[in-house]
């Protein structure tokens, strides 16, 4: 599962332009993560320029 920091997140759309599955989208300035669609590669993770998603164990 994809953890959004809202506190964190400039909304620069980084993360939505590299998934490969479409799993992230802006909504309302927002980002929105649609865990059932992402399968956990991480990618988003790593382009981050601030670190504001983080990979977890939880569902």
């Amino acid at each position: 599962m994809i953890k959004v920091r809202r506190e964190v997140c400039c909304y620069c759309g980084a993360c939505i332009s590299v998934c490969p599955e479409g799993a992230l989208e802006l909504i309302d300035a927002y980002l929105s993560v649609e865990n059932e669609t992402c399968k956990m590669c991480n990618i988003c993770v790593r382009v981050c320029p601030l670190g504001a998603l983080e990979a977890s164990d939880e569902e």
